[in-house]
């Protein structure tokens, strides 16, 4: 009996959504807690992935120690599928420059949520907002 080989599965299920999705579709990158599995012997498992609006299917995750390493895993996560189309989404913990270094070098329209967990950033955008648009 042979075994399914995982990473060629998933690189085929990728190819085929990647193939079956629209254009300017939504990629929303998060990281999630898997409330109810901690027990004595590990903490809740944490995983970062890409939900594909249109196609309601998440299109590939990442599990991850802990949610620090979130903003590690959002640049692997963004290697492994083509973003070519799309508009990625991420929340404020993404809102990093390698994040949106990554972003911006496949040439994507991204949003990204800004919080004050980046002060000087967030001072600059209100400062931009306040002068062209009161």
């Amino acid at each position: 009996m042979k075994k399914i080989n995982l990473s060629e599965l998933s690189s085929c299920l990728i190819n085929w959504i990647s193939a079956e999705r629209g254009k300017r579709s939504v990629m929303a990158t998060d990281g999630k807690t898997m409330r109810g599995n901690a027990n004595k012997q590990h903490k809740a498992y944490y995983v970062v992935s890409v939900f594909v609006a249109e196609n309601q299917i998440t299109l590939s995750e990442i599990n991850v120690e802990e949610k620090t390493n979130e903003i590690a895993a959002v640049p692997e996560l963004l290697d492994l599928i083509n973003v070519n189309g799309v508009v990625v989404t991420a929340d404020a913990m993404s809102c990093q420059k390698k994040i949106v270094e990554k972003i911006t070098s496949s040439n994507v329209s991204y949003t990204i949520g800004l919080k004050q967990n980046r002060p000087a950033l967030y001072k600059d955008t209100q400062d931009y907002f306040h002068t062209f648009f009161s």
